[in-house]
């Protein structure tokens, strides 16, 4: 187990970057913001995960600084933790087995969903927290996370948290499906390897949204 907070050694394979500089004249798909219709959506960034990881500790100055950028712009920052209920719904016993099963749906903790996020994060009184019930935070039905973007009239997401390879990635493969612009923060998103971390960062960078760094997203922002 990792000691201190550190981050990814994250990476794009150079061959991806080539492929859409071709098809589209450009490295990044979304190279322009509009604040007031972004939401910085911070997955899961709880005890359970944050205990034992360095590398969820270690994003936490990222997503802090990402917070205060896009509140200070007039955009929306959403904190999403796991609702106390299994991620797979009925086949989740079956799958992980009944004891890994019960850790998973207690992984949340207990209180109010505000109360239950890891301490050293940021949050304001204005922010948006809600309960996901399911591995991906904009699966119909198992979040109001997407509704209640709508109300806002959000068409951006920042995607950040943990873990990368699993809530995070689902998360934005679902918002990108829904139709949002899915931007996937390299060094806010946090997963168990770095194998693990840059295989997620991959897939969404070719097929779902773009990858940037909190440096360049907070240049997008001012």
């Amino acid at each position: 187990m990792l000691t201190d907070s550190e981050l990814h050694r994250w990476w794009i394979d150079p061959r991806e970057y080539e492929r859409h500089e071709s098809r589209r004249g450009r490295r990044h798909a979304y190279e322009t913001l509009d604040p007031v219709r972004t939401a910085l959506v911070v997955v899961d960034m709880v005890p359970f995960f944050a205990d034992n990881n360095a590398y969820v500790r270690g994003i936490v100055p990222h997503i802090n600084l990402l917070a205060t950028a896009l509140r200070s712009a007039g955009g929306l920052v959403a904190w999403v933790v796991p609702a106390h209920a299994p991620p797979l719904g009925r086949t989740s016993s079956e799958f992980y087995g009944p004891a890994v099963c019960a850790v998973f749906t207690a992984s949340g903790g207990t209180g109010p969903p505000r109360s239950r996020l890891w301490p050293a994060l940021d949050a304001h009184p204005q922010d948006l927290v809600v309960e996901k019930s399911a591995y991906s935070a904009f699966f119909p039905g198992r979040s109001p996370l997407p509704e209640r973007l709508a109300e806002h009239g959000i068409n951006s997401v920042l995607i950040t948290g943990t873990l990368t390879n699993v809530c995070c990635e689902s998360s934005a493969r679902d918002a990108a499906t829904s139709g949002l612009r899915v931007l996937m923060i390299a060094d806010a998103n946090a997963a168990r390897r770095d194998l693990d971390h840059n295989a997620a960062l991959h897939t969404i960078y070719r097929s779902f949204g773009d990858v940037r760094t909190t440096a360049e997203v907070l240049g997008l922002i001012r």
